[in-house]
Order: C-alpha cells, then structure tokens, then sequence
C-alpha cells in the first residue's frame, strides 16, 4: 500500500519551492532565442515538447526508472552504474554542471531533512540530479509512474518559465504550452516505462549545441 503522505511528498518535489536551483537553468533555450530558432510561443512549444519526447523520454526518464528501482531494492552499484552512465551523456559542460550541481543541493536539502538512509547519497561523487530525485522517491514510498511523471512535469514548468522570461512571452502564452506539455508528458511517461536497456538513445544536437553556445554567450539571465 502506498504511504498516505506519498502524494504530499510527491507535490514536494515537484515544486518550484525545491532549493535546488533549477530555476538558474535554461538547458540550451536561451541560447535558441537568442539565434532566433524559438522567437514566439509556437517555436517555443515546439522547442520543449521536442526536447521532452526526442530527448527525456528516450533516455533520462528510463534511467530515473531504474534508478528508482535501484534505491528500492537498495543496490547501490546499480545506483552507481545508472549515476555514471547519465552523467557521462551530458553533451555539454553546462548541462553536466547542471546536473551535479543540483543533485549537490537535493542531497544536503534530503540529509538536513534527515531523510532515511539520505548517507548512502553521500558515497555517490559526483551526484546527478535524477540519481539524487529518484532517491527522494524511493525513500518516500512514491511509485516510479508518480516520480517520473511529476519529474518531467517539473522539468517542463522550468523550460516554460524560461520561455517567458528569455522569448519573452505571456503568461497565457505559457500557460497553453503547460496544457500541450500535459499530454507530452503523459507519453513520455509511457515510452519511458516501455524502453529496453538497449533501446535506450541520447541524440538531440540542436540540444547540445544550443547548450554548448550559452556558455559563451555574451549576454544572458540564465546561469552557464
């Protein structure tokens, strides 16, 4: 049976309130704004659901599945081995800072709430983000479906809000491709949980490059 707090905890992760700075991050977006590939609300729509179901669902999110199942089964090595592999995918050195620098902060944020077992994060160096998430879930008695989908559901919310803020666009604007992302995710979800260790695939070049561009970019609100 499910926890009774499982959902409370749930809403805890995903929320934009979570100190692990995500906010600071536009994972390439901005640099795409500023070359003019996502100039309005319908590039900007395209730009992140392409993202989600080409990039997140063919690879981060079956990788925050079994790392789920590893935290629950508490097989550190296979903790270790799926941390390892999702780092060394990171095409870019900001989207590698990005992820150790927020798994940094989810593991202090879960040692200071004195979370059970939050030490077995401690042997992990460096730690990503999702390893660290997937943690948080396992530990508090969240189904993998749930964490996975709040997971991504986060991740749109921050590419959205740096959507307004770097396009710039309207609220309502935005607020229509968090209506889009709803069914996005909801299939990202089911490829995820339907991807072989085989299948698994990281290519989105535009991705890369956008992110690669952004740490040099000249001027910029978003953190490299």
């Amino acid at each position: 049976m499910k926890h009774p707090l499982a959902l409370a905890r749930l809403l805890q992760l995903a929320s934009p309130l979570l100190p692990v700075g995500a906010f600071a991050y536009s994972q390439g977006l901005e640099a795409a704004v500023e070359d003019g590939r996502v100039r309005d609300a319908g590039s900007a729509r395209t730009w992140i659901l392409d993202c989600l179901e080409l990039g997140l669902a063919r690879f981060e999110a079956p990788i925050l599945l079994r790392l789920v199942a590893a935290w629950r089964a508490a097989d550190v090595a296979a903790a270790r081995r799926w941390n390892a592999r999702f780092l060394a995918s990171r095409e870019s050195a900001e989207l590698y800072a990005e992820t150790v620098q927020m798994g940094f902060s989810l593991r202090r944020l879960l040692l200071e709430l004195d979370a059970a077992g939050a030490a077995a994060l401690t042997g992990i160096e460096p730690l990503s983000y999702p390893a660290a998430f997937a943690f948080a879930a396992a530990r508090w008695d969240i189904t993998a479906h749930d964490a996975l989908t709040a997971y991504l559901w986060s991740w749109s919310e921050n590419q959205v809000s740096a959507a307004l803020k770097a396009v710039p666009l309207g609220q309502a604007a935005g607020q229509r491709i968090l209506v889009a992302a709803q069914e996005a995710v909801a299939r990202a979800v089911a490829r995820a949980e339907s991807v072989a260790d085989d299948e698994l695939a990281n290519l989105l070049p535009a991705l890369a490059i956008a992110s690669a561009v952004h740490e040099t970019q000249y001027s910029r609100l978003f953190r490299s």
